[in-house]
């Protein structure tokens, strides 16, 4: 599995692929680092689809001395032509003597190429040092290559007593300042943000990424690109002066066949991108069959779902939801104001859903609780 030393450069490796958290989209984060006689003389990330890779930015620093270096990189080194040459083939060109991997390219096309590539040119190769670490930075992206969906990070914000909204719609604001600036670094780092028609209706929601509430860095981080805004719209009710279709980059406006088609040309003179999505039995757009689009199309590795009861019941029906971050402020509602999810059907305690608590912590005045949905039934 590797020396001893070499935990400690691949854990500078995975903190130099985190730099790339706000960028990289739709490429994996990726870290590489350079060492030759126990000192770093290269290293770098992956910034953006198109640029170099975190092995070519690493050996561009390094120089010469890259030659009977060690390589530590998160990701299997790529083997295939691209928008960028293949990895494995520069670092076997500057002489790379020994490459540690964290993990295997998930891929099914190309896994395990570059490795082997690296290893019929006789370089040592060393695969699974720090593996879980590795896997955690691009949970989206193995998502997309594993499951052919994105991973999908459900983002609530609700009273003590389980409420989003008054019975009106009025929402803002539930949560204080610093769970809103959390909220904008969830949006900063996915892909896409996704939400349903009639949160657009009630709230008139922008779907962006606001830098001012977020740390300088940060906002710099991101400055350049903005997440696709995904709306689900079953029967294009979205108001052609939604904030949505104002704003900079994309809005996918997602819909089931039979539309008005004028209603369609003026939503997109709008600016909206219309899709139309197979519809399920009960006339509504098929979920499963719009993750299969994003991913089809390569757009999206992570999704953050922010919307109303009704679409994230029914993702967590479909079983669509990876996480949840659960905002909770210390107020109440009250029994009128708007729940959380619409799950119907659940008449008795065999059915309840059953939740992983990951992590509970204090954000300003709120709380934040990181859940999943546990996947076995509760038995009766």
């Amino acid at each position: 599995m590797g020396k001893p030393t070499d935990s400690a450069w691949m854990a500078r490796a995975l903190q130099l692929a985190r730099r790339g958290n706000y960028t990289t989209h739709p490429n994996p984060r990726v870290g590489c680092v350079l060492v030759k006689n126990r000192r770093v003389v290269g290293e770098g990330w992956h910034v953006r689809a198109g640029e170099p890779h975190a092995e070519v930015h690493a050996l561009r620093m390094a120089g010469d001395a890259a030659r009977r270096a060690t390589a530590y990189v998160t990701l299997e080194p790529c083997s295939h032509q691209g928008r960028t040459g293949p990895c494995a083939v520069a670092l076997i060109e500057a002489g790379v003597k020994r490459v540690v991997v964290a993990m295997q390219d998930p891929n099914p096309d190309v896994a395990g190429r570059g490795i082997a590539m690296l290893r019929e040119a006789g370089v040592d190769v060393v695969v699974g040092l720090l593996e879980e670490e590795a896997k955690a930075l691009n949970p989206g992206f193995i998502s997309r290559m594993t499951r052919l969906r994105p991973y999908v990070r459900m983002k609530m914000a609700m009273s003590l007593d389980g409420r989003t909204a008054m019975q009106s719609g009025e929402s803002q604001w539930i949560t204080g300042p610093h769970a809103r600036a959390e909220v904008q670094r969830l949006r900063a780092s996915a892909s896409a943000i996704m939400t349903g028609v009639d949160s657009i209706i009630f709230d008139n929601s922008r779907l962006t990424v606001r830098a001012s509430q977020l740390a300088l860095d940060d906002a710099e981080a991101i400055a350049e690109r903005q997440p696709l805004r995904v709306v689900v719209d079953t029967q294009l009710r979205l108001p052609q002066a939604a904030a949505c279709l104002r704003e900079p980059g994309r809005t996918l406006l997602a819909t089931a066949p039979g539309h008005d088609p004028q209603r369609r040309a003026r939503l997109e003179a709008a600016g909206a991108e219309v899709v139309v999505i197979r519809a399920g039995g009960d006339g509504r757009i098929d979920l499963t069959s719009l993750m299969r689009y994003l991913v089809e199309q390569e757009l999206v590795n992570e999704l953050l779902l922010e919307t109303g009861a009704t679409l994230a019941g029914a993702m967590l029906d479909a079983g669509l939801v990876d996480e949840m971050q659960l905002f909770v402020a210390p107020t109440l509602l009250g029994g009128e104001a708007r729940p959380l999810f619409a799950l119907p059907g659940l008449t008795r305690m065999a059915q309840q859903r059953p939740l992983e608590i990951l992590d509970i912590r204090a954000v300003g005045r709120d709380w934040r609780i990181t859940a999943r949905p546990e996947r076995r039934q509760i038995e009766a």
